[in-house]
């Protein structure tokens, strides 16, 4: 869950590996370091805290050199240190490296390097990569690498540089992600495309157990055999001004207002009005299999399974399909017994899930057939999938996924229309669905129009310490992903609850400094609804309602309404969790949060 940046070529390197870790930095921010080479001499600097801190460490220094590697880090091995801060050196401070991931057996190794003298000096896993590299050196530092990766167990994705070998880089991976980049002007590697699509679009995905040796006018990528490899280049989609605030105080804050947009581009191209039906290329491959499917599993972590959990409402409503949702650290550890032509949904924003990846592995042991909905390109989730669906929504930089959610909501409802018209659902209800879909974008412009009202709202209750989200069927997601938001932005604890469960065992926590965020749109279970919040206010406690507008009766029960525009009930979630989205980020930002950077948070979860 750390990220790294490495470029070797014709400029400087300091400011390009610096700017590239700010871009990186919502992948990890405990601590970070960069490592300059200028011929033999390798100047390293590594500092505690945001990459603001390093840059001022290293702001006066000379650190002239046109090749290098920087890190950020999130901790997994040892607390945010200057010691366990990247890069890290081998014992002669010949080899510097830089590692996203997690060696497993780095104890076993750790125990066998000191007995054969190596001295170490921070507490990480990492450390024990520079000390066999350094060992294994003999003149080609690819071939050290490549030894190292025969002896270590794990998930890595390094860039490594050694003094004797100016001007050259060598970059591997195992389950950590890695994207090599291409300009006339150098090459560049780095955890994801935002480090350097300021000076490239050109790009390439390594693969699993693949190296590639980085000079600033060629490259080489090779197996773990030493085999050479040809891959094509891909180009990025997206722009490096998609990753700035572009006005906005935070990443979070421009996200949410960017959700009109990438829930228009998870549709765009794929709505065929006159048949009821959308059109995804991205699952021809499987098409014809996945027509007779009647068992689907959705497996995801974190905001991406609330998204799954919605979709299973919709797949039941739309389609003949039994579909199951799981939880993807927990789905591999049960026994797996499928029926015949399962597939398997794989939701994943990064595509680099940790979780997620050893699910579907596992799936694919057990005869299941594979889908992923991703938002990035040539992620190992896409690589691994015999088929899917992309995003297209952009780079999202705030660890508190928001615009990704939306996305991901609409494309399971499409991928569910597209299968309930190959089923019993008629032509009206499939033209009916679409242009209903077609309404959201306009529809939460709306919504989004009521953000001052919304922060009122949070300025009434922010300094509550505990809240309670409440919804049923399509949108008990919601209040779990309502939730999750609060606690993730603003440190403020709150649970998701289906709002009929609340008086088995919630209840006894309504007071009135317990705010409860009720969200009933008008559909079929809204007087059911009603009734859980006559249980809140008979003991006081304040009720936030979240109702379809027009609503004129719920100013009855709720001391405070936001309107949300009428649409079938199985889009309502897309639009409800809008105003959680912005209940959490203007109670963060009344309470001074780092929004876009919350404490012990990292983007893109690459360790298990």
């Amino acid at each position: 869950m750390c990220g790294i940046v490495s470029y070797v070529g014709e400029k400087q390197a300091r400011p390009i590996l610096v700017g590239g870790l700010k871009q990186l930095e919502y992948r990890g921010y405990d601590s970070a370091g960069i490592a300059v080479q200028n011929g033999p001499k390798i100047s390293c600097q590594r500092s505690v805290g945001k990459i603001i801190e390093l840059e001022k460490k290293i702001s006066s220094l000379d650190m002239d050199g046109t090749m290098g590697i920087a890190h950020t880090r999130w901790a997994t091995h040892g607390e945010a240190s200057e010691h366990n801060a990247h890069p890290h050196t081998d014992q002669e401070q010949r080899v510097f490296i830089v590692h996203n991931g997690i060696i497993e057996n780095y104890a076993f190794l750790k125990k066998k390097l000191q007995k054969e003298g190596c001295r170490f000096y921070s507490e990480t896993d990492t450390e024990v990569l520079a000390h066999l590299v350094g060992i294994q050196f003999d003149g080609d530092l690819a071939e050290a690498v490549r030894k190292t990766m025969s002896q270590v167990e794990g998930t890595f994705g390094i860039a490594v540089i050694h003094r004797d070998v100016p001007g050259e880089i060598v970059v591997a991976r195992r389950g950590s992600p890695l994207v090599i980049g291409l300009s006339d002007e150098g090459h560049f590697a780095a955890s994801d495309v935002s480090a350097m699509v300021r000076y490239t679009n050109q790009v390439i995905h390594l693969q699993d157990n693949e190296l590639a040796t980085l000079r600033k006018d060629d490259f080489l990528i090779s197996t773990a055999r030493a085999e050479p490899i040809q891959r094509s280049i891909e180009t990025v989609e997206w722009h490096a001004e998609d990753a700035e605030l572009n006005g906005f105080p935070h990443f979070m804050l421009k996200e949410i207002y960017e959700q009109p947009e990438t829930v228009m581009n998870a549709m765009r191209g794929r709505l065929e009005l006159g048949e009821g039906v959308p059109k995804l290329g991205g699952i021809t491959p499987v098409w014809e299999e996945l027509k007779k499917c009647r068992h689907l599993v959705i497996v995801a972590c974190g905001t991406s399974y609330y998204a799954g959990s919605v979709g299973r409402y919709v797949f039941e409503k739309l389609t003949d399909i039994d579909v199951e949702v799981e939880v993807a650290s927990e789905f591999r550890y049960r026994k797996l017994n499928f029926p015949p032509n399962t597939f398997i949904i794989a939701l994943s924003q990064s595509g680099e899930t940790a979780d997620t990846l050893a699910a579907i592995r596992e799936a694919k042991r057990k005869g299941a057939r594979l889908l992923g909905i991703v938002n990035v390109v040539g992620s190992s989730i896409s690589r691994e999938t015999e088929a899917g669906i992309y995003n297209h929504a952009g780079p999202e930089i705030g660890v508190a996924s928001t615009k990704i959610f939306t996305s991901q909501l609409t494309i399971l409802i499409l991928l569910a229309l597209l299968l309930g018209r190959h089923q019993n659902l008629s032509l009206t209800e499939g033209a009916e669905t679409i242009r209903a879909l077609q309404k959201l974008p306009e529809q939460i412009r709306k919504i989004l129009s009521q953000a001052n009202h919304i922060e009122a709202i949070a300025e009434k209750y922010h300094t509550c310490r505990n809240w309670l989200f409440l919804g049923r069927k399509f949108n008990y997601p919601i209040a779990m992903e309502g939730a999750l938001k609060l606690k993730e932005v603003s440190y403020i604890h709150a649970e998701g609850y289906a709002a009929g469960e609340m008086k088995h065992g919630p209840i006894a926590l309504i007071t009135p400094e317990m705010p409860t965020v009720a969200i009933l749109p008008k559909d079929d279970m809204y007087e059911k609804m009603i009734s859980n919040i006559q249980e809140i206010k008979s003991r006081r406690g304040p009720v936030i309602a979240i109702t379809t507008e027009g609503n004129k009766e719920i100013g009855e029960v709720a001391d405070e309404v936001i309107e949300i525009p009428p649409t079938l009930d199985f889009l309502n979630p897309i639009l409800a969790v809008v105003p959680c989205q912005l209940l959490a980020y203007y109670c963060a930002n009344l309470l001074n949060r780092d929004i876009d950077k919350p404490r012990n948070l990292a983007k893109s979860v690459t360790v298990e």
